[in-house]
Parts: C-alpha cells; sequence; structure tokens
C-alpha cells in the first residue's frame, strides 16, 4: 500500500457544506490525501431571518482534546486553520502546532461569515496575527482580513493588495496570497502571491453566475492538499488557484441566498 498523506483542517463547521470543515475535507479528498478534523465553531444560518449567521465556539479545551487525538499518530504532511472563534482556541492552535514541530501550516485568517462585513471576534483577530501568522508557511487572507491584518483598512487596487502583502510579511508570515476574487473592480479575479521577495498575480476571468461560497475555505484547503503532496508554496497556490476556479464554474444555487462551490469541479473537467 502507498504512503498515506494527511491532512488537517482546524476550522467550524458549514452546514451548509460549501465552507468550514465541509469544504475543506472535500478538498482534502480531491487531493488524494486522508483528512483530519478538528471541529472549532458551529455555524448555523437562518433562512427565516434573510440567512442570518450563529456563531457558536466549542470550548477551547474540547478543540485541544481533539488535536490530541489527531497528533497522536504524530505531525500531518499539511495543516490549515479557519474560522478558530476565540482567542483560547487560537492559543491551543499555536500550542498544537508548536509541540508537534508541525510544518506545511496555512493559516486562513477567517474573521466573517460570508455577506458580514464585521469581524466577528477583534481579540481572535490580533491573536491569530501575533500568534499564528509567524507560524504560517502561508497565510490566505481576502481584501477584508488583508485590510485588517495590514492596518490598511479598505483594499480598493492591485497596488493596495500588494503593500497589504509586504506588510502581512512582515509580521512573520513566509508567503502571503490577498484573494482580490470577485471583489476587486474589473472582469478579473485577481489574487497576488508575495514570498518577501517577488510577487506573482494570478488572475482569471470572473465567472458568472458566480456561485462562489466557500471559495476561500476551498483555496486555502487546496493549498493545503499541494503542499502535503509535495508541491512546492508557488506551485501549491498556481494549482488552488485552477482548483477552486473549476470548483466556482460547477457551483450551484442552493437557495435564494447563496450558491457553493462544487469541490469535485476540477476533477470533472480534466
Amino acid at each position: 500500500m502507498t504512503q498515506i498523506i494527511k491532512t488537517l483542517t482546524i476550522a467550524g463547521s458549514d452546514s451548509s457544506g460549501g465552507a468550514g470543515i465541509q469544504a475543506d475535507l472535500k478538498t482534502f479528498e480531491e487531493y488524494g490525501t486522508y483528512g483530519f478534523s478538528a471541529l472549532t465553531t458551529i455555524v448555523t444560518m437562518d433562512p427565516d431571518n434573510g440567512w442570518h449567521h450563529n456563531v457558536y465556539p466549542i470550548d477551547a479545551s474540547i478543540v485541544a482534546e481533539q488535536l490530541k487525538t489527531i497528533f497522536a499518530g504524530g505531525p500531518v504532511n499539511a495543516m490549515k486553520t479557519g474560522m478558530l472563534g476565540s482567542v483560547e482556541i487560537v492559543r491551543v492552535a499555536e500550542q498544537a502546532i508548536k509541540e508537534n514541530l508541525q510544518t506545511n501550516v496555512v493559516i486562513d485568517p477567517v474573521m466573517v461569515c460570508k455577506g458580514e462585513d464585521e469581524v466577528l471576534n477583534p481579540d481572535s483577530a490580533e491573536a491569530i496575527r501575533d500568534l499564528l501568522l509567524p507560524l504560517a508557511t502561508v497565510v490566505t487572507p481576502n481584501l477584508f482580513e488583508a485590510g485588517v491584518l495590514s492596518g490598511l483598512g479598505k483594499l480598493s487596487t492591485l497596488e493596495d493588495m500588494k503593500e497589504a502583502a509586504r506588510l502581512i510579511h512582515k509580521l512573520g508570515a513566509c508567503n502571503v496570497v490577498v484573494k482580490g476574487g470577485k471583489a476587486l473592480g474589473g472582469d478579473q479575479a485577481i489574487d497576488v502571491f508575495f514570498d518577501g521577495a517577488e510577487y506573482t498575480v494570478f488572475q482569471t476571468a470572473k465567472i458568472e453566475p458566480a456561485h462562489n461560497h466557500g471559495a476561500g475555505c476551498t483555496f486555502a484547503a487546496a493549498i493545503t492538499g499541494g503542499l502535503a503532496n509535495g508541491l512546492s508554496v508557488h506551485e501549491a497556490v498556481a494549482k488552488a488557484k485552477d482548483f477552486v476556479s473549476a470548483a466556482i464554474r460547477n457551483g450551484f444555487a442552493f437557495n435564494e441566498y447563496v450558491g457553493p462551490v462544487f469541490h469535485g469541479g476540477y476533477r470533472l473537467e480534466r
């Protein structure tokens, strides 16, 4: 039997299946890896109240027990974090990474639910910046998150994205991907990759209709899968861009509020 490639997500649950640990585990499977998960939060969405999100963090001690279970088999080939929910959970993630000498760490600094525009927990955002970015092989903020982490606020141009990436790199992350996606003006979905020395701009034509619920989680999980399979960071990011674009193209309308990506899209198109 070939050696099993192991991946881990420390993230929240999205019962609609598009984002969170559901997106991560589906993506890990598409990359041919065995996925572990430590659940940090449960998110519900209310169709009777405009798809309003409710977020329920899990006790940090239970998150720690899940990680103890997972790391009983040693470090994984690559891991990611998503929605963490509280400062205590951020600290649990930090401790697990350090104690297990975990490498190939992708930090997706989730600060909001899609459709929301305020940081869920400002203290958690600061803890991610201070405790997890210095451990990150790659950090994958969207425009809002990059504006918060860099201190620049609202980002609206490619040059804004590059400057945010530079400032976030100074916080300790080895590599930074600022995701412009459909939020940046124009007809291209643009992401900026910065390795501390050079910028790479990845762009594809925007897809309409944009069934993109879960695109951010899926992108970070795809980078994780790429790293686990031995790709360089640049190669993993490039493939993840193609993977998530295919997932959006094959997405569907779940209801009047949301259209999730389809995580098997890359495989189906090939």
